[in-house]
C-alpha cells in the first residue's frame, strides 16, 4: 500500500513537472517570438532618425526647394512632413517604451501573449511610417 501511495506520489510529481515545462515552453516561445519581431523592427530606428534629419533639412529649406520645384505646395508639404516626423517620433517612442517595460522572464502566458500581440501592432505601425517615409520624402532624394 505504501508502494502505491510512494508510486503515486512520484507520477503526480512527474507529471505536474512535465506540465509546467509546457507551460514554460510556450511562455519562452511566446517570449522568443516577441523578441524576434523587436530584433526584426529595431533596426529601423536609425532609418527613422536619418528621416527626421532630413525632414528638418527639407521644413528650414523649403522656400529654396520652392524654386526649383514650382508645383510644390508648401503648406501640404510642411503638414505632411510635420505629421510624418511625429509618427516616426511617436513609433520610435513606442518602442523604447516597450523595450523599458517588457519583461522576457515573466512566465505568465497571457502576459507573454499580450507582449507579442503589442510588438506585432508596433510592427505595423513601423511598416506604415516606413512607407510613408518612402512617400513622402521620394521628392526630396
Amino acid at each position: 500500500m505504501k508502494k502505491l501511495i510512494l508510486l503515486g506520489a512520484a507520477f503526480s510529481v512527474v507529471l505536474a513537472s512535465c506540465q509546467s515545462k509546457q507551460v514554460e515552453n510556450k511562455d519562452q516561445k511566446l517570449s522568443e517570438q516577441a523578441i524576434a519581431v523587436h530584433d526584426e523592427i529595431m533596426p529601423q530606428i536609425s532609418h527613422f532618425d536619418k528621416s527626421t534629419i532630413v525632414i528638418d533639412s527639407v521644413l528650414t529649406n523649403l522656400a529654396t526647394i520652392k524654386e526649383t520645384q514650382t508645383t510644390l505646395d508648401t503648406a501640404k508639404t510642411r503638414v505632411d512632413l510635420t505629421n510624418l516626423k511625429d509618427s516616426i517620433e511617436n513609433a520610435t517612442d513606442n518602442m523604447m517604451t516597450w523595450m523599458k517595460d517588457y519583461d522576457p522572464e515573466n512566465v505568465d502566458e497571457t502576459y507573454q501573449q499580450k507582449e507579442v500581440d503589442k510588438i506585432n501592432a508596433m510592427k505595423n505601425q513601423f511598416d506604415r511610417v516606413s512607407e510613408n517615409i518612402k512617400t513622402l520624402l521620394a521628392p526630396f532624394n
